[in-house]
């Protein structure tokens, strides 16, 4: 079954583009949480970063920094960018195809991404099997 970003990549639900080549389509978020927001989404089905291989990353994700940087260069009040992508329902994807949110940043545009300091909540042997265990689980 496809999705909104399916139908949007297929040209069945108009977009805003900002960006098309073969592997990827940027267009602008319809909520716009601040001037210029952009979704780049691969054209290829994927459901989230854990379904991407290394071909998929490298044709996709390097188009990141040029879709960026002229988001940024669009206007001399964009003072940076957050880049964002939701993986897996508990981490707030709505739609399940992957998507970058490219979110320019304003002074004052009150927006706050949330964060956190747990650090005083681990020790240095909690670090270092923590590093460990991500470390076995890479792939080659």
């Amino acid at each position: 079954m496809a999705d909104i970003f399916d139908k949007i990549v297929a040209g069945e639900i108009p977009s805003y583009k900002v960006y098309e080549d073969d592997d990827v389509l940027a267009f602008l978020d319809i909520s716009q949480v601040t001037p210029g927001h952009t979704l780049m989404v691969p054209k290829q089905h994927v459901a989230d970063i854990f379904a991407y291989d290394e071909e998929l990353a490298e044709r996709v994700l390097t188009k990141l920094p040029k879709i960026a940087r002229a988001i940024k260069a669009s206007n001399p009040d964009i003072i940076g960018v957050n880049i964002l992508s939701n993986n897996g329902e508990a981490a707030g994807q709505s739609v399940f195809h992957s998507h970058w949110h490219i979110l320019p940043r304003y002074a004052d545009d009150h927006v706050k991404i949330p964060t956190g300091d747990n650090s005083t909540d681990y020790t240095p042997e909690q670090y270092v099997a923590i590093a460990d265990n991500i470390i076995a689980h890479l792939e080659d």
